[in-house]
């Protein structure tokens, strides 16, 4: 095995200078994250994409600093619990977009910690996709405020029901919108109490559902495209319009977040950063690089990264350095000047000094890994090995056509040695595939949500659509149907359960039974509730295509009350007097504490 001062070595002979520029810092600033989801590297008229025009976006750059070589991981909850630990994503606990592998472990500690612990108001706003159930949700992990959505993607981007610390509440309007007003609302009100604020804004486009306002997609229907996807035959050009109409959504949300935080004359003293979370969520224009979400080559882990910071980044700052989602934690911190003491060692390294241009700063030897799906890949200043054990040289090669591992053996070798053993130090069985169960009644939520996509089913049960997310059963059709949710109780107490559900007219009279640690609580079905699927109607690329569910509004049934004790417990529901075709269909259970 190559030791690790050898790689090292081996790197820094073939590596490339690095620079960057200078400025000051000072105390107290607002801190605004905004993360978008399934946006490329090529989605910015800044990167050469002349299908649409981003000049907010464009401007954020430009007014600050830009990263050349920022790396995310190739997809959403990985990418998202590395920009709040610091680490890489296997270390806390994620292994998964879902079925409980996009949970932070309990024990991590989160950005949004470290700022809360340091005075900060702290916000979330938008998908979360680290945890439902506390102590996973945002409000359990550092987080004053939560609105948004918990799951990978929601089913409805226009007048969507959304989780408001813990609790479902209607919104109304366009989500991104929405949740930029919301955000805007958060930090203004720290202003006037005279708090900075830690604003993490997770916009959930140009993820689909592909919806778009009617004002966005008139720009887009029937546009020609001119800026081509790498491999141009598999670009489905309607999907690309629907998504480019999105990211000039978003740019328009950040025109406006600059208007405000200028109306609140404190632009100069807020830091804004702004990444996305994996590559893009189709094949369109993207600098020519291979790749897309769920790869690991250039095309599916390189994001924009834009900071702006004018009391201490200058205007038209570039970064060359290799940079990563893990180093967002400690570059912030620092700009922040916080002070931070790591419950565990961090992956990530502070890149404040090379925003600032410190004389003193040199850029690490170091390697940058992107994992997913048994694939991984490493990156160092200059070159790429990636998960076939093939190498290039990325700057002169980012579309990773000429493969060097013949010409630089040794290299590639010292690279595969490097990735190999990264792969088998964090990917043990227990980071792969920990045994976590549900979690109900955990401190600092009154309500646990367990929703359809955290159940198990067995007999006539279906779910509504291939991906979980905000889907639900259906066919529930049988006395011996049975809907299932194993989890860990955490604090005694009575819980009230309330069901959301569908049911036709002649299953008025089913009595729905919930069942747990020795006890039961039924309701009849009183009320009829038929509501039609929606979201077809919205959208500009059929979801079905895709698997994705349309979405419902469901009716709420009162079961009654379980006296749960700490400790496994397994949930069920069942129902008696249920016969085809009387077909039910969940949602949701709802478990409120007494307390």
């Amino acid at each position: 095995m190559r030791p690790l001062f050898a790689l090292l070595a081996l790197l820094a002979l073939h590596a490339s200078p690095c620079t960057h520029s200078a400025a000051p810092s000072s105390e107290h600033p607002h801190v605004l994250v905004i993360l978008a989801d399934d946006q490329g590297w090529g989605d910015l008229s800044l990167h050469g994409n002349q299908n649409l025009d981003t000049p907010a976006l464009d401007r954020l750059a430009a007014e600050g600093a830009q990263f050349e070589n920022f790396y995310v991981q190739p997809v959403c909850s990985p990418t998202r619990a590395e920009f709040l630990t610091g680490r890489y994503y296997p270390r806390s606990g994620v292994y998964s977009t879902g079925a409980g592998g996009e949970r932070i472990d309990a024990d991590e500690q989160l950005i949004s910690e470290v700022f809360r612990d340091a005075g900060y108001a702290t916000g979330a706003f938008g998908k979360w996709h680290n945890g439902t159930q506390a102590p996973y949700h945002p409000n359990t992990r550092g987080f004053d405020e939560y609105y948004g959505f918990t799951s990978g993607h929601w089913g409805s981007y226009f007048d969507a029901q959304l989780d408001h610390n813990g609790r479902m509440v209607a919104s109304s309007g366009y989500l991104p919108d929405t949740l930029t007003s919301a955000a805007l609302e958060f930090i203004e009100e720290q202003q006037k109490r005279g708090r900075p604020s830690f604003t993490y804004l997770a916009l959930p486009t140009p993820h689909s559902p592909m919806q778009t306002t009617d004002e966005d997609w008139a720009r887009f229907q029937g546009k020609k495209l001119t800026s081509l996807a790498t491999e141009p035959q598999k670009e489905d050009h309607q999907h690309t319009r629907a998504s480019l109409a999105m990211v000039e959504n978003i740019d328009q949300n950040v025109a406006r977040i600059f208007a405000r935080i200028r109306e609140l004359d404190i632009e100069e003293n807020t830091i804004v950063v702004y990444f996305t979370d994996n590559g893009p969520n189709g094949d369109r224009y993207n600098s020519a690089m291979r790749g897309k979400k769920g790869s690991t080559d250039e095309g599916g882990v390189r994001s924009p990264l834009f900071i702006r910071y004018p009391q201490a980044i200058p205007a038209a700052t570039t970064i060359e350095t290799i940079a990563g989602s893990i180093d967002l934690l400690p570059t912030l911190v620092q700009l922040a000047k916080i002070p931070h003491t790591p419950k565990q060692p961090l992956d990530g390294i502070s890149l404040a000094p090379a925003l600032q241009g410190r004389p003193d700063w040199q850029a690490p030897q170091r390697l940058l890994y992107s994992y997913w799906s048994g694939q991984v890949s490493a990156r160092s200043q200059d070159y790429r090995l990636d998960s076939a054990g093939r190498l290039y040289h990325i700057p002169t090669d980012r579309g990773q056509l000429h493969d060097l591992a013949p010409s630089k053996p040794d290299l590639a070798a010292a690279l595969q040695a490097a990735a190999t053993n990264w792969k088998e130090a964090l990917l043990t069985p227990d980071a792969v595939n920990p045994q976590r169960p549900l979690t109900i009644g955990y401190a600092g939520l009154a309500v646990t949500q367990l929703p359809a996509r955290d159940a198990q089913w067995s007999g006539n049960i279906k779910r509504s659509a291939k991906w979980p997310n905000c889907s639900y059963l259906t066919d529930w059709t049988s006395d011996a149907d049975r809907i299932t949710f194993h989890a860990h109780v955490g604090q005694a107490g009575a819980y009230r359960a309330t069901l959301l559900y569908t049911a036709p007219p002649s299953a008025i009279g089913t009595t729905i039974t919930l069942a747990a640690a020795g006890q039961q609580t039924s309701a009849p079905i009183q009320k009829a509730h038929t509501p039609p699927a929606y979201g077809r109607e919205r959208d500009r690329v059929d979801r079905t295509q895709n698997g994705e569910s349309y979405v419902k509004d469901f009716a709420p049934l009162a079961l009654g009350t379980l006296e749960l004790h700490p400790g496994p417990v397994t949930v069920e529901l069942k129902t008696t007097g249920n016969a085809p075709p009387q077909t039910l269909e969940f949602r949701m259970l709802l478990l409120e504490h007494s307390n």
